[in-house]
């Protein structure tokens, strides 16, 4: 192939991720034409809604899938953690890229940590995820939903709407813009588990070789055992982008994994928390085995009330 086309939202953050793929691709095909075309998904024009009530898989993908099925397109850079984990039929995950920082992060201008916050502040964010996760952290603060894309989010906290938010520390990062506030303060994954795939690029394709081939050469072998477990234990669970699901496996010393993961509601009432270390010989199952064992402990019956709380 002599020219690929990359689908891609028009946010910041979406546009450094094409660029930067379209960069890298360039490193091993000097002499490709690569373009980027612009799209704009249901994600990103519903804004005024929480992303839970808008129902669903896909809500930042659907649309840069359907430009390729309909040959306007090669292939697509999403946040993995946006991506369902299943794909329709002719598309395929073909490389993921290598890790950045998973953590999530908290961002103001007046308090430097979870703990540093007072009784009854409020802080900033639609994931369920990130609700329950600060609700088991700090019962006592206010949550109020938090829509837009990197920039616009800042620039609500910074109009004094919310005392902190809740980000990826990825993305920010990415676009170098910490210090637009006085705080920028990454959470450890112990204490915020993070969504399947934080922090990776997923490169979708057509599923057809010779573009699969292509893109391959940017498969990061780390990021894809760790992401492949995360999604695996997601899509056992039968868990979309949208429910309080956190995973996060990590490649520790002597060949073996490190897995952690948390699924509950929303306000944190309940929930199951469980970690586990296995061989990297087995990671095709990790995934599977280990939410069979939150599955034994009620994880799809808690999930199924989650969504119905949601969805109120």
């Amino acid at each position: 192939m002599k020219k690929l086309i990359i689908a891609t939202r028009r946010s910041k953050l979406a546009l450094w991720q094409s660029e930067y793929i379209k960069e890298e691709l360039l490193k091993h095909y000097p002499d490709m034409e690569i373009t980027l075309k612009e799209f704009v998904t249901k994600g990103d024009k519903i804004l005024d809604v929480p992303l839970a009530k808008i129902g669903g898989k896909g809500l930042f993908t659907k649309e840069l899938e359907v430009a390729m099925l309909e040959g306007n397109a090669h292939l697509a850079v999403h946040s993995l953690k946006d991506v369902p984990t299943q794909f329709e039929e002719g598309l395929t995950l073909a490389a993921v890229s290598k890790r950045y920082d998973p953590r999530d992060a908290l961002l103001s201008n007046k308090y430097k940590s979870i703990e540093d916050l007072p009784k009854g502040a409020v802080i900033g964010t639609t994931s369920l995820r990130r609700r329950m996760a600060l609700k088991l952290l700090r019962p006592d603060i206010e949550l109020k939903d938090l829509r837009g894309n990197i920039n616009t989010r800042i620039k609500k906290l910074n109009n004094g709407e919310y005392d902190a938010i809740i980000l990826a520390a990825t993305g920010v990062q990415k676009l170098g813009i910490q210090d637009e506030v006085k705080y920028f303060t990454p959470i450890d994954t112990s204490l915020m588990i993070p969504s399947m795939g934080q922090a990776t690029l997923a490169i979708e394709t057509l599923d057809e070789p010779e573009i699969i081939k292509l893109v391959s050469v940017l498969n990061d072998e780390n990021a894809h055992i760790e992401s492949f477990i995360e999604r695996s234990f997601v899509h056992t669970l039968e868990g979309g982008c949208q429910v309080p699901i956190g995973v996060k496996a990590t490649l520790i010393k002597d060949e073996k994994i490190h897995v952690e993961a948390i699924v509950g509601l929303p306000d944190g009432s309940e929930y199951i928390k469980e970690e586990m270390i296995a061989s990297i010989e087995d990671y095709n199952t990790i995934g599977e085995d280990f939410a069979q064992l939150f599955i034994d402990q009620g994880a799809k019956e808690l999930l199924a009330r989650a969504e119905k709380l949601a969805f109120k």
